[in-house]
């Protein structure tokens, strides 16, 4: 259907009204569409800008609904679900929502699930469920995989999906798509309605939201454009470093502009650069400024005290990470600042909108770019965001590992009929093309593990009964399979806490990945949650720390956030650079480097790629500059090193970045033939051959087998260590590629080997792109483009100034080669 008309307001009964005019608001036009489609029956995709309402406007159908039941029918049963993809986000939302339901005197409930809520307050949840629950998708897939689940769902009137651009293109969509054909299926009447800010194509979301009438079925409410976000970039003394990614050279104008506003919340993409970002804050912060940390790893405890002290008002500043991306409603926010590149126009527009809150009222950012390159990426950014053109991620194909693991949750719930539930599964957005043989596979696996493994008990999970249905083995299986749900694969993580009395762990700080601490031994400081910390021991699964004094600390880096360049944005940056005219809106330091490149080498066409050679000591470069992201250029490196080996040119390593990639060798590359070098047959033997070489195989089979639930990584009373699950998979894994090589989990390890660890499908897209259109440039020395990449060749960072000072020297050293 078309977007809403405007409704007329007496859909709001009189307390709902009174409400808003006492607020002196009223109830905006998308508002009262959702209640219109509501009463309607319909589905209903609202996308509408941060600020306008948009979580009430996905609530306030139910809250009408819920407020004009007869006294009389006031029997306990779960009205509205909402799903939230954070934790945050969910505990905020009932905040707010509560806020009305007591300002009106509505007889309704509304109460968080999260992983976060103590296990008194779940049980009493499933005996007496609220109005309204807030939840998330891994605490739906355990609702659904829980005896009397039917019973649970059955009064259930609608589903809200908050946030929706960002669940939909994942593993994590697919769990959520498929739970939703689970309710669907329990409670018929169910509506569903998405909520969003930053949606490119409509129509992928609405097909991911699925129902039995697809998308055709959901229509889709816009709200009003809100208005222009004031976007800057911030410039350091005037100047742009050549290369770096922490934005460390432009970290005092930064305290300086959070001490000029109110409240100010610094992006950062990783949880290294957080932590970095936060020491350099509080190093400066000489007005002793309340600024705190907020990312992923900190222990609960720690994220809700900094999230409450956001809400009361008493905080200048959060470093934060993606955790803090979605729908935070704090009014006292009034600057969001991106530290390093944003990665993404859509990504921006989420955090933008963290500012300000009020529709009528411009949010205001700051970009601090940590080197050249990524200036050009935020101007690029800053452009897309004036034009309101986002980038979306394209509609997937529901994963196989995935679903076996509903299937083993459908089965937990209650016995199924194998034909009912492939229907079932069908109405699932992602699954609606599923064939008939791939559900076969996947319920043969679930109940045996699959040809290769079927002689092994501990695989048989589900059995089928005389009845001709399916159900789990016993309530051993069902217990741990419920220990297990969720499709989010994280490094395996070890809980960091106080050293107490006798070896004992005492508070909890939060949670390290394994590889960390490869780098530390015992008596050696970090940094970790903002403070520096000495390592006592590792016991089990807890790490052991001390209080330091420490001025020269580690900064360990570990997993996190890391996010790609996206293709839109990549190709925006590739158009700014090669259109001359479009270079005056940039720093006068950033034009001069692109000249210098200009009257050096080549600045190619947006849709060319350059290709530079040049030797340096004893050996010789090719630096390629695709612009499509570190995946890309990995993969496409190792497949180059294994064509130039062929070729006798004797490669000695690669180094990659969002921008370029680098080979050097100890043959000459100039007279190559670049076109065969670069064609796209590459994806083909080569890709495959050095697929079953690699670790990433290796490396997605075990996502695979744990999201699918052949290996499982919580026990009743215990959990297993990451080295324990990676030795059970690899054990498995060499298994099956000997005696089944088309197992259903070595066909999603291939898959997802090709999408995530490799991104091959971007890689093909780059390869057809450059087809023809590679523009060589062979140089007696580097380039002003090849710097930043060069420098990234067997650098680590090094713990005090001291390895600042040799990186520095090596910058300048290579800047004047360039410039010479």
């Amino acid at each position: 259907m078309a977007d809403a008309a405007v409704p007329t307001s007496d859909l709001l009964p009189p307390r709902f009204a009174r409400w808003f005019a006492e607020r002196g608001w009223s109830a905006r036009a998308h508002q009262l569409a959702m209640v219109e489609r509501a009463r309607a029956g319909r589905d209903a995709l609202l996308i509408a800008p941060t600020g306008g309402g948009k979580t009430l406007a996905g609530f306030l159908p139910s809250l009408i609904e819920l407020s004009e039941r007869p006294p009389s029918n006031t029997a306990p049963g779960l009205h509205t679900l909402y799903i939230s993809p954070l934790k945050a986000l969910a505990v905020d939302v009932e905040r707010n929502l509560n806020a009305p339901i007591m300002e009106m005197a509505l007889p309704v409930t509304a109460e968080s699930r999260t992983g976060d809520t103590g296990v008194s307050r779940r049980q009493r949840q499933r005996l007496k469920p609220p109005d309204i629950l807030l939840t998330t998708p891994e605490q739906l897939a355990l609702l659904c995989a829980w005896e009397g689940a039917r019973a649970y769902f059955e009064s259930l009137s609608c589903v809200v999906l908050d946030e929706i651009h960002t669940l939909h293109a994942s593993k994590r969509g697919d769990l959520l798509a498929l739970d939703l054909a689970r309710l669907q299926q329990l409670a018929p009447n169910m509506r569903r309605v998405g909520l969003s800010a930053t949606v490119d194509d409509p129509e992928i979301i609405k097909r991911w939201m699925g129902g039995g009438g697809g998308p055709a079925s959901i229509d889709l409410v816009r709200g009003p454009g809100g208005a222009e976000p004031i976007v800057e970039v911030l410039l350091s003394e005037g100047r742009v470093p050549w290369a770096g990614h922490t934005a460390q050279h432009a970290m005092a104008e930064v305290y300086e502009v959070i001490k000029r506003s109110k409240t100010a919340l610094v992006f950062v993409n990783t949880r290294f650069q957080a932590e970095f970002a936060f020491q350099e804050l509080w190093r400066l912060n000489e007005d002793a400024l309340p600024i705190a940390l907020h990312h992923g790893s900190l222990a609960a405890e720690q994220r809700r005290r900094v999230e409450a002290a956001m809400a009361r008002g008493e905080l200048r500043a959060v470093v934060c990470t993606s955790t803090l991306d979605l729908g935070i409603d704090w009014g006292d926010v009034d600057l969001v600042i991106q530290l390093a590149s944003p990665k993404g126009a859509s990504r921006m527009v989420q955090r933008i909108g963290r500012a300000n809150h009020r529709l009528d009222e411009p949010s205001r950012a700051i970009f601090v770019p940590a080197n050249r390159f990524e200036m050009l990426e935020c101007q690029a950014a800053r452009e897309a965001i004036a034009e309101n053109r986002l980038d979306g991620d394209p509609p997937r194909i529901g994963a196989l590992d995935v679903l076996a693991q509903h299937v083993m949750g459908c089965a937990c719930s209650e016995p199924f009929d194998i034909v009912q539930l492939y229907d079932e599964v069908r109405t699932a957005g992602p699954y609606r093309d599923l064939p008939w043989e791939d559900f076969e596979q996947v319920v043969d696996f679930v109940s045996t593990g699959g040809y290769a493994l079927k002689t092994y008990d501990r695989f048989r999970r589900i059995v089928k009964g005389p009845d001709g249905l399916w159900r789990v083995r016993n309530l051993q299986t069902a217990q741990r399979h419920r220990l297990n749900v969720g499709a989010i694969i994280s490094p395996a993580t070890l809980s960091v806490r106080l050293a107490g009395r006798g070896g004992r762990g005492g508070r909890k700080i939060g949670e390290v990945e394994e590889g960390m601490l490869e780098m530390l031994e015992p008596g050696e400081t970090f940094v970790f949650a903002g403070q520096t910390w000495r390592l006592v021991e590792v016991t089990n699964l807890d790490v052991l720390v001390a209080p330091a004094n420490d001025r020269d600390p580690k900064m360990p880096s570990w997993g996190g956030s890391k996010f790609a360049l996206s293709t839109y944005l990549a190709k925006r940056v590739r158009e700014l650079m090669y259109d001359q005219a479009h270079w005056r809106v940039l720093p006068a330091d950033v034009r001069e480097w692109l000249e210098a490149q200009r009257d050096r080498s080549i600045i190619p066409e947006a849709d060319e790629m350059l290709l530079e050679t040049f030797p340096r000591g004893k050996r010789h470069f090719m630096v390629c500059y695709p612009f499509d992201g570190r995946l890309a250029h990995t993969t496409l490196a190792m497949l180059l090193t294994r064509r130039l080996e062929r070729a006798g040119a004797a490669p000695l390593g690669f180094v990659c970045n969002d921008y370029a990639l680098a080979i050097w060798a100890l043959k000459p590359l100039d007279d190559l033939d670049f076109d065969e070098l670069f064609s796209e047959d590459m994806l083909g033997d080569d890709l495959e051959a050095w697929l079953n070489e690699s670790f990433m195989m290796k490396r997605a089979f075990k996502g695979c087998a744990i999201i699918a639930g052949l290996i499982e990584r919580r026990f009743p009373g215990e959990q297993k260590t990451g080295r324990q699950i990676t030795f059970s998979t690899d054990l498995i894994y060499d298994v099956l590629r000997r005696h089944q090589p088309d197992h259903l989990l070595l066909r999603c390890a291939r898959e997802d080997a090709a999408t995530g660890l490799i991104d091959v499908a971007r890689l093909g897209q780059m390869l057809a792109r450059i087809r023809g259109g590679i523009r060589h440039a062979a140089i007696a020395r580097l380039s002003p483009f090849s710097v930043p990449i060069l420098l990234e060749i067997g650098k680590e960072r090094s713990p005090g100034a001291a390895g600042e000072m040799i990186l520095a020297e090596a910058e300048e050293d290579l800047i004047a080669e360039a410039l010479s």
